[in-house]
């Protein structure tokens, strides 16, 4: 028998895998994820239409809205109308990044649809606490269009649907905080005789649109990271690290809002950290930034019983349990739903595990 240094054996063994080789082909894999989002969206239109079906216009009483808001409020404002005006960019350039995917673009056309309310809300906002004239929005509305959004990742949905679940998550948040300064619960001095009621309506009726949205991305983001982890743990990464709001880098004076919702206590580093990517590692079973990285850097091809070099799955600092239970929790939802209308009887949906 050859000599053999112990050190390597026993370096190989503490990387093996801590489950079985995958059972299932990519074909499989990706049948499956395709069916899951199909069954997703099919779910979310229902919950969209019988619980947010909600008009930008006759939903909040514009009449009422403060017109004396010192100039940072209505400066953020106009900040989010500006982000909102590249509905047509996100719709397009998404949809034809998942045109293949029933559910996904499917999806994405009635997420532009809900955006598009969010778009006119914050233009009503904008209008109706005359902090700017009906011709200068019309004006600054042009501006921002002759500039165009692109994907931050061309061609590769896995990084896009991470890049979703972290940006929603963001948006949500801003709308958040904004509704604890128009409900007059500032910390902050100079925003603290900020209360509005108007506000409050406009802002829970967004967040929860973008909560649902968050929800979504979040689903199909779980289904990568079981069916592909290795894949879907290096997008999540490289979305982490190169993360940046949408538009920031083609709206005039983007960084002067920034610098106002930062200070008003809205969105800054602490909230990207605290509020946006701990809890979205939260909720795919993550234990922190630093983990997901080490897990990253020791991904690594080791050998089976039979000498077949493999790829590690699994990965310090992921509790693969919790996605496991997420995904089968998603099937089982979208069974429920399926089964009331009839979809089990021509086209069911199974669960099967990857391990």
């Amino acid at each position: 028998m050859l000599p053999y240094d112990k050190s390597l054996i026993q370096e190989i063994e503490s990387h093996r895998p801590r489950i079985p080789v995958g059972l299932l082909s990519r074909a499989e894999k990706d049948r499956l994820i395709e069916r899951s989002f199909l069954g997703l969206y099919r779910w979310y239109i229902n919950r969209s239409q019988s619980q947010r079906n909600w008009n930008p216009d006759t939903d909040v009483p514009w009449k009422d809205i403060r017109q004396d808001h010192n100039e940072e409020i209505n400066k953020v404002l106009e900040g989010f109308f500006a982000v909102e005006q590249y509905v047509p960019d996100y719709v397009e350039n998404i949809v034809n990044l998942v045109r293949g995917s029933h559910g996904r673009s499917h999806f994405q056309i009635r997420w532009g649809s809900e955006e598009a309310k969010h778009a006119d809300l914050w233009h009503n906002a904008c209008l109706f606490s005359r902090f700017r004239s009906p011709d200068w929005l019309r004006n600054y509305m042009g501006e921002l269009r002759s500039n165009q959004w692109t994907l931050p990742w061309e061609g590769d949905p896995i990084r896009m649907i991470f890049y979703t679940v972290f940006q929603e998550r963001a948006t949500q948040i801003n709308y958040l905080n904004l509704g604890v300064i128009a409900r007059g619960k500032s910390l902050v001095e100079k925003f603290k005789g900020s209360a509005d009621p108007v506000l409050v309506r406009a802002s829970q009726l967004i967040a929860m649109d973008e909560a649902a949205h968050y929800n979504f991305f979040l689903e199909g983001a779980r289904l990568f990271l079981y069916y592909y982890p290795a894949q879907a743990l290096e997008a999540m990464t490289d979305v982490i690290k190169y993360f940046s709001m949408p538009a920031g880098n083609i709206i005039p004076n983007y960084n002067e809002f920034a610098e106002i919702v930062h200070k008003a206590g809205i969105y800054g580093p602490r909230e990207h950290s605290r509020d946006v990517v701990q809890s979205c590692l939260d909720n795919m079973g993550i234990e922190n930034k630093r983990a997901l990285e080490r897990g990253i850097r020791e991904t690594r091809l080791v050998p089976d019983e039979d000498g077949n070099l493999r790829q590690t799955a699994i990965f310090p600092g992921l509790d693969f349990s919790h996605i496991e239970d997420a995904v089968k929790r998603l099937f089982g939802r979208i069974q429920k739903y399926e089964g009331e209308v009839g979809f089990d009887t021509v086209d069911p949906i199974e669960f099967k595990p990857n391990y």
